[in-house]
Parts: structure tokens; C-alpha cells; sequence
């Protein structure tokens, strides 16, 4: 078997060699086994093993020219560099409206020496008559593999996040809609394949896209109860949406990968969209007319002459629109040098409201 053995080498790109035994110098090595064997046999018990016959197993070791293999291995067409091909890891490619494109691995011809001729030498000792490089893993395989289980966990996210999309709705408002088209510019994958989102990218996009809600701080048109129609400068009343919240919001609707359509987040909120977000219940304050209208649902409620801030303290009412921050009955407004018990307090900016102030006799004019 030794002069006749030869093994066959299956390569990868349908290649096969092979490797003659007569080309490494092979032969049969008994070890001392085979005599130890022998030296107990009893010739005279020939009859009882006729009725009981017993085998008995020996290895045949197999010998070659360590050099000659060396030889043999050098000149094999797998083994030379020139005409290797490295491996590439499976890749998550562009992003497209039917989901992200992949890059199958690719599998190189490029070996790891030590370990094939390790491997070959085994083989060679068994008379192995086929050796598959693949399958002895003697190639340096891609790492990562299409149908790694990482790989298409990171996949999957990144599909979910960009085949969902949001539709910010608002009253008086086109719709805006937030798609894979963009989520896929904030996603990126690590060499684990973590999935993250661009918290930079994120963030710069829910600016821009709470410029379209937020009025807070902004200016307004109102027509008076003296007939004009005058333009209010500033204040914090209107819209103003939560970029924190919102970032979040966004977040907790990618993991959750299912269309939405909602209002983005708000801190603050004011009475409806539109031009007009005050609505038709407000209070209008003439600073100058030091006189104030109430309307409650587009219809005069109470009107009254006031007192203003005291400019001469620069203690001055702000003008602008606000919000009343709340509503409350017998407080005590203190400051550094008094302390004013009233029966209605209903703060609109910090420390500015509107009050009743039982210590006074006249109001409005240019007190």
C-alpha cells in the first residue's frame, strides 16, 4: 500500500493536487507491538482457537522523508502565495428602500502553513486516500459570516429602524415624515455589530424639525378692543417641543419598528396651531390704556383699569404673550420690603401677575 499510496488534495475554486507516496519515500514501520504479539502465541493451542479463533490489532506506522514531504509541500500550486486570495468578511452594504444590500463573505485561498502541514502529516500517518483543505479548516476563513447569528441580528435592527417611518401631524400643518431615507444616515454598525444611532445626527434633525412647531418666543398679531391690530412682541407663550424627550420618543419608536403618527413631544403647549395659537380665551393688557379685557371663548367676560409694574423702581411689566402659569386664591406676595396679602394671584412671567390690590383706591390713568 505504501508504494502504491497516493492522496488526492481537494482545494477550493475546484483545484485538486496530489501527493505520492513514493514522492515522500513512504514505508511501513512496525513498532515492537507486532513482536510482543508473537512472543505470546502458544503454537500448541492451535486446536482451541480453530472453535475460538481471536484477532488481535496492530498499528501500522507509516514513514516518510520529512524533507522530501517539505519538498513536496513547497511546490503544491496551494501553497504558493502568489496565487493566493485573502477571505472577506460578510458586509451590511448601502441602504435602499427595499432594506440594506448585503456582501456575501468570500472565501480565499489564502492557508495557514503550519497548521495544513500539521494536518498533512495526520493524514499522511492514517493513509488518509482524500484530504479536503476546507474541511481540515487549513484556510483562513472569512471571521464573519452571512449566516452568523450577529450578523443578522445587526440586519434585522437596521431594517426594522429604516422599513418604519413617523408622520409628525399638527393642525394647520402639513404632514412631516421622518423615513428610512434619513434614519438611514444616523445608523452605523461596529466590528462587534452593535447597531447605534448618530446622537449628533439625531439631535440636529429634531432641531430642525421642532422649528416647524415652536411659536414660544416668537411674535403675534392680535386685534384689539380698541379696533387695531397690533403686533406682540416676544414673551415664552406658544409651542415649544422637548428635543430631549422627542430624541427619546424616536428612539423607543425604532426599537419598536412599527409606523406611527403623533405630535413630536412637547414641554410646553398652547391653546391650539395655527396663526392665532392663543386661541379665543385670553387676557388682552394695554399697558398704555392701563386697562385690561377678558375673553372667554371669543366673548367679553370682564374688563377693569389697572395698576402696571413701577417703572420709577424699574419694576416695569414686561410686554409680550404669556402663559398663566397658575391660578390661586388668598396668597401673599412678598418682596424685600412687604408682604401683600391679596385674594387672587395668577403669575404669567416669573414674579409678574395679576392681582387685586385691596390697599389701593384708584386704578388705571398714569398712576
Amino acid at each position: 500500500q505504501a508504494s502504491r499510496y497516493e492522496m488526492k488534495l481537494v482545494e477550493r475554486e475546484d483545484k485538486t493536487e496530489s501527493i505520492s507516496g513514493t514522492d515522500i519515500a513512504m514505508e511501513p514501520v512496525f513498532d515492537k507491538q507486532v513482536k510482543e504479539l508473537l512472543k505470546k502465541q502458544n503454537g500448541f493451542a492451535w486446536p482451541y482457537y480453530l472453535i475460538s479463533p481471536q484477532k488481535y490489532e496492530a498499528e501500522t506506522m507509516i514513514s516518510f522523508h520529512e524533507e522530501k514531504l517539505k519538498d513536496v509541500l513547497d511546490n503544491l500550486s496551494c501553497m504558493d502565495e502568489s496565487k493566493w486570495t485573502d477571505s472577506e468578511n460578510a458586509q451590511i452594504k448601502d441602504y435602499t428602500k427595499d432594506g440594506y444590500e448585503v456582501q456575501p463573505e468570500v472565501y480565499g485561498t489564502k492557508s495557514d502553513k503550519d497548521a495544513f502541514t500539521e494536518k498533512i502529516k495526520e493524514a499522511l500517518d492514517k493513509m488518509q486516500p482524500e484530504f479536503d483543505l476546507s474541511g481540515e479548516g487549513c484556510y483562513e476563513d472569512p471571521k464573519v459570516k452571512e449566516e452568523d447569528d450577529v450578523f443578522q441580528d445587526a440586519l434585522d435592527t437596521l431594517n426594522k429602524y429604516t422599513q418604519m417611518k413617523i408622520t409628525y401631524q399638527a393642525e394647520g400643518k402639513d404632514d412631516v415624515v421622518l423615513d428610512g431615507e434619513t434614519i438611514s444616515t444616523w445608523l452605523s454598525v461596529d466590528d462587534d455589530f452593535n447597531v447605534s444611532v448618530d446622537d449628533e445626527a439625531l439631535s440636529a434633525y429634531v432641531k430642525a424639525m421642532a422649528k416647524n412647531y415652536n411659536t414660544a418666543y416668537g411674535n403675534r398679531t392680535l386685534d384689539t378692543s380698541y379696533g387695531q391690530t397690533v403686533t406682540i412682541y416676544g414673551g415664552n407663550y406658544g409651542w415649544w417641543v422637548d428635543n430631549a424627550a422627542e430624541k427619546e420618543m424616536i428612539l423607543e419608536d425604532l426599537k419598536a419598528g412599527k409606523d406611527v403618527t403623533r405630535e413630536p413631544v412637547y414641554s410646553q403647549t398652547a391653546n391650539s396651531h395655527g396663526e392665532n395659537d392663543y386661541g379665543n380665551t385670553y387676557v388682552e393688557i394695554n399697558l398704555t390704556a392701563q386697562h385690561l379685557f377678558f375673553y372667554k371663548n371669543g366673548s367679553l367676560v370682564v374688563e377693569s383699569d389697572f395698576v402696571s409694574g413701577n417703572l420709577a423702581k424699574n419694576h416695569g411689566t414686561p410686554s409680550g404673550s404669556f402663559g398663566v402659569t397658575y391660578k390661586a386664591k388668598d396668597a401673599v406676595l412678598r418682596g424685600e420690603d412687604y408682604e401683600s396679602p391679596v385674594s387672587f394671584w395668577m403669575p404669567f412671567n416669573g414674579g409678574v401677575g395679576m392681582h387685586d390690590a385691596s390697599w389701593r383706591s384708584t386704578f388705571g390713568g398714569t398712576i
